[in-house]
Formats: C-alpha cells, structure tokens, sequence
C-alpha cells in the first residue's frame, strides 16, 4: 500500500457520537446513525488509507481520526437554478 507524506492534504473521519449517546430529542433515523465528523487537514505524519492520524487544520487545530481521502475536493452544490428568485434582488430596486 502507497504511503501518503507528512504534509499532505487529506480527509479524516471520526465518531463524535455513537446512536446510544445521541439525544432522544432527535428523529428516530437519525439517532439510529453514529454522528460522523469529517475534516480536512495536513497530515502530521507519513501514514496510509485508513490508519489512524493527525492532521493540522488552515485555522491551526490539531485534529485525529481515520484517514479517509487524499486531497479532498468539495463536491456540494446549491442544486439547480430557481428562476423565480433571480430577480428578487432587482425587484425592489424597481
């Protein structure tokens, strides 16, 4: 397996909550499902898919948990274009 260098940009993830300790105040699907936190970091040192690391975020936190991506990209949108909103901004100004 391919090691991946101190210093490279990657993805980790951890369990912040497990389903028995998450809030009864939350759906039932919901709270059946481990709360997943996932973040983006340089890695602290060499290590391989998988292992578990540390890596140093932009703002300088100092983070551990599962390496699970090496330089992730973002991949989210805002959806499709709502064509009744593009001109609420202009509307007014009319």
């Amino acid at each position: 397996m391919d090691r991946i260098k101190k210093g490279t940009w990657v993805e980790i993830e951890d369990t912040v909550l497990n389903p028995e300790q998450r809030s009864p105040a939350i759906p039932e699907d919901t709270r059946a499902t481990p709360l997943v936190m996932r973040v983006s970091g340089f890695l602290q040192a060499d290590a391989a898919l998988g292992d578990s690391v540390t890596v140093k975020t932009i703002i300088g936190r100092t983070l551990s948990g599962r390496l699970r991506l090496v330089e992730p990209s973002y991949s989210h949108s805002f959806g499709t274009v709502v064509p009744e909103i593009l001109t609420i901004g202009t509307e007014a100004e009319r």
